[in-house]
């Protein structure tokens, strides 16, 4: 069992930047992929970013790619997302999640940890 638990989130204006973490309860290197979902109002969750377990190999939304970069510490056991030039569409709450699997996902279901979120809200 690990518990995750996000922080960074606030109120910008579109063009700004944002860095989101995710501290993790126990050692999640080597072993469990992380990722970083989000989910608007009305709307279902939706995949942002995911890192590796095994080599660090990440995996972006066509939405965020070259704009969104997801980084993990493992000394600190903390992932991160750094969102750049933000746009009033990547308003959500932002989950972070984990599986034991060295495998990314894309699909929210395949994720067996989630932290509480985080809320972004970009103004036009």
């Amino acid at each position: 069992q690990v518990q995750l638990v996000e922080s960074g989130g606030g109120l910008v204006q579109a063009g700004d930047s944002l860095r989101l973490s995710c501290a993790a309860s126990r050692r999640t290197s080597n072993t469990y992929t992380m990722a970083w979902l989000r989910q608007a109002p009305g709307k279902d969750r939706e995949f942002v970013a995911a890192i590796s377990g095994s080599d660090d190999t990440t995996r972006y939304a066509d939405s965020v790619e070259g704009r969104f970069t997801i980084s993990r510490d493992n000394a600190a056991d903390t992932v991160y997302l750094q969102m750049n030039s933000l746009k009033h569409e990547d308003t959500a709450t932002y989950y972070c999640a984990g599986r034991t699997s060295a495998v990314t996902s894309r699909w929210p279901g395949a994720y067996d940890y989630w932290g509480q979120g985080t809320q972004v809200t970009v103004s036009s």
